[in-house]
């Protein structure tokens, strides 16, 4: 075997298993720009009839002299999301790295003002290539597995969501949530623009 061959077979070893060692930190505020925007389309659907779908956005823009993230009908200071207090049960644990698991938990209030909580075991499982109709972009593959219970409408159902994150992006690209009565919600990535 020539010495050409035998490096190309060891450069692909090293890349292939080189995955697990990768990680990838929070976003910092320099990492965003006014008139960065984000565009998904989403769909809900319960045992395979569309039961709901529509946009959702995410633009940066100047907030009281602030950089500040708009989705359509509020405004955010992203210094603010960047800062918020560390709690033990997380969405995102960062570093991200293949292999990491964590306990996310969270208690909300929906639309109609109704209380509960979603608590889930969350996994960075892979990093991969994905192909979205916004382009195609590596990312972190995050699956979470656990309940969401719905404390006034006394509904508790299991459920699973896999987010893929992307770095580039500093968000999740895709999103599939699927749960009881074959309820399945899926988000993705149509549209990235970056002012230059």
């Amino acid at each position: 075997m020539n010495k050409l061959m035998l490096l190309i077979m060891l450069l692909i070893v090293f890349s292939c298993g080189n995955h697990r060692s990768q990680q990838t930190g929070k976003p910092n505020l320099n990492d965003y720009s006014v008139g960065e925007k984000w565009t998904w389309k989403w769909e809900s659907a319960v045992n395979g009839e569309v039961r709901g779908e529509g946009k959702d956005i995410q633009e940066v823009v100047n907030y009281k002299g602030a950089l500040a993230l708009w989705n359509g009908f509020d405004t955010v200071r992203i210094s603010d999301i960047l800062n918020k207090k560390t709690i033990s049960t997380p969405f995102r644990d960062w570093p991200l790295k293949v292999g990491k698991k964590w306990k996310y938990e969270s208690e909300w209030v929906n639309e109609s003002g109704q209380k509960g909580i979603t608590s889930q075991q969350a996994e960075v499982v892979s990093i991969e290539e994905l192909e979205v109709i916004a382009g195609k972009f590596m990312t972190y593959k995050i699956k979470y597995d656990g309940f969401i219970e719905n404390y006034e409408a006394g509904g508790k159902g299991e459920v699973t969501d896999t987010f893929w994150y992307c770095p580039e992006l500093k968000t999740s690209i895709k999103h599939i949530q699927k749960g009881a009565n074959n309820f399945m919600y899926t988000s993705e990535l149509i549209e990235y623009a970056k002012e230059k």
